[in-house]
């Protein structure tokens, strides 16, 4: 039996808040292989999640701690749908191809994310063109646009 303990939640924010991304994940899959990957993901408020989707597969998030803004977006960047988990939402579902974004509101915060396997390295195409890459310093302004962002609004860029 595969299981994650209130302990484990911890620690994995612990060490996600030491890590260069400030973020951390636990699988409790246990083959990077299995059709279905599961794994809790420990966010600190400053790491960045760039818009990007999974071309195979859907994907289902719920806060496991804390509270996470997930929004969706249509080709163009804009929002399609604003979800704010561990507040207003428990779970949501990104349908496959579906940009999405997530943000962590809440230092300790974990997410729990389910989609389907095998696990796949994003390429540059899953990223959304319109979003500025994690070395770009740009990506703090989209950041901060993400909190307030609502359906409907556009990410315009710096």
């Amino acid at each position: 039996m595969n299981k994650l303990r209130f302990d484990q939640l911890s620690a994995l924010s612990d060490d996600a808040r030491l890590s260069p991304r400030l973020r951390m994940n636990h699988n409790i899959h246990s083959d990077l292989s299995d059709p279905v990957q599961r794994l809790a993901i420990a966010m600190e408020p400053d790491t960045y999640i760039r818009p990007h989707r999974h071309m195979e597969t859907w994907e289902l998030l719920t806060a496991l701690r804390g509270r996470f803004i997930v929004l969706t977006f249509d080709d163009e960047g804009v929002v399609i749908n604003r979800a704010i988990l561990g507040e207003e939402d428990s779970v949501i579902e990104t349908p496959v191809a579906g940009w999405h974004a997530v943000l962590s509101l809440d230092t300790d915060a974990v997410i729990f994310e389910v989609k389907q396997g095998p696990y796949k390295a994003f390429k540059e195409e899953d990223f959304a063109p319109w979003s500025p890459a994690a070395d770009d310093d740009n990506h703090k302004v989209l950041m901060h646009w993400y909190r307030d962002a609502q359906v409907g609004q556009r990410w315009s860029g710096c």
